[in-house]
């Protein structure tokens, strides 16, 4: 017998339940809070570590589930959780394997928020942070000390563009027994297969690439088993949980709806950028390019070992003679390239850095501009930046 409902009741209790059988391309969007059980025994058999099943909307649903076992297949991983950003994926690592008088190591052209949560942890956790030369390679055993617990990477440094010696890092740490974790944010995890060269962690920003409409924030923390060994997944998704990390469903979905076409994307701006940088490199103007994939890049015989590809950001040098009010002109006087942080998207962006600041010992004496290469014609920007280069 069907109990009579009120009209008030009937908005929020409903009997029906549509037809099973639907399918379509895109995944479904669930949004929840709350999770229904349809028990308690399933109430309380639920692991949310596991992923067995659905506890709470947090620890999530159908679709960040989905999203998160797509991009631990295309970065070549079994675990993968989601964070509100890539900053927010960052700590999460720290803050998993971190505690009071341990010591972390960070590449000196490590992404600066990653370098701004070190010395944070350093100076109010009782965590020393200490930098290292990204060029180090396997002379990093010699910086290893018996409380270093973690080694920060990056492939190459987001904006001095230097490319380490990943394979030589690794079998360094783990000869000491350290893990060594990779903000692989640059390839995309396309074009770096960063597990197969002995990292542990790898650290995603999908407001990149992934999102590939520079709307969207969002980082992955994606781990590879060692057999049935899920330790460090573990350690991982307990400091997920105790931070609350939890990302919204429509969210979720924009990513997943960004990575089919995510490698035809990244070989445009791959492209690209190739051609602009090049053109760059034969200005009077430019004292250097720092492009990965040309040869005088800083670690360009380990790029040229380890990548496919080389996506759509790379940095130049002006030449000395040039003032910081000179290049501050030059970038304002842009029209298509937007001046504007992270990259991915399908706008051009220019960026000046104050890198002697922001680097020990670093050599160059010019302003050093980044430059992020959208999906425009490459010959529209090469008019838009010599145009701006007449006003210097």
């Amino acid at each position: 017998m069907t109990t009579k409902k009120s009209p008030q009741t009937s908005l929020i209790h409903s009997d029906y339940q549509p037809p099973a059988g639907f399918g379509a391309f895109p995944p479904a969007i669930h949004h929840a809070s709350t999770v229904l059980f349809p028990n308690v025994a399933a109430l309380r058999s639920g692991d949310w570590k596991e992923k067995n099943a659905y506890t709470y909307g947090l620890h999530g649903t159908p679709t960040t589930f989905t999203l998160e076992a797509r991009l631990a297949e295309i970065e070549g991983g079994t675990d993968c959780l989601l964070a509100p950003s890539g900053l927010a994926a960052i700590s999460m690592v720290d803050f998993a394997l971190l505690k009071t008088g341990d010591d972390i190591l960070l590449p000196d052209n490590i992404y600066n928020p990653n370098r701004v949560l070190g010395n944070w942890l350093h100076e109010t956790f009782g965590i020393t942070a200490r930098y290292y030369d990204p060029l180090i390679g396997a002379g990093i055993t010699e910086l290893i000390r018996p409380n270093t617990r973690l080694i920060w990477t990056e492939a190459p440094g987001s904006v001095s563009m230097e490319v380490p010696d990943l394979p030589a890092i690794c079998v360094a740490a783990r000869a000491k027994g350290v893990i060594v974790a990779l903000d692989n944010t640059w390839s995309a995890g396309i074009a770096l297969r960063a597990f197969d060269l002995g990292v542990d962690i790898v650290v995603q920003a999908l407001t990149k690439y992934q999102s590939g409409g520079a709307d969207v924030l969002m980082g992955a923390v994606i781990t590879r088993r060692n057999g049935t060994d899920c330790a460090l997944h573990d350690k991982l998704s307990l400091s997920h949980m105790r931070l609350g990390y939890g990302v919204g469903a429509d969210d979720a979905y924009l990513v997943m709806r960004g990575l089919p076409t995510m490698k035809l994307r990244f070989d445009a701006h791959d492209a690209g950028a190739r051609k602009v940088a090049a053109w760059l490199k034969a200005r009077p103007e430019i004292a250097r390019v720092l492009h990965p994939a040309f040869e005088d890049c800083p670690g360009h015989e380990v790029w040229k070992r380890d990548f496919t590809g080389a996506g759509g950001l790379f940095s130049v040098i002006f030449d000395p003679r040039y003032t910081e009010e000179q290049t501050d002109r030059f970038v304002d006087s842009l029209k298509l390239f937007k001046i504007g942080y992270s990259w991915g998207g399908p706008n051009s962006l220019c960026v000046p850095y104050r890198i002697q600041a922001m680097r020990r010992n670093w050599p160059d004496k010019g302003i050093l501009v980044r430059f992020n290469i959208g999906l425009e014609d490459p010959q529209d920007l090469i008019a838009d930046i010599e145009a701006a280069l007449a006003l210097l």
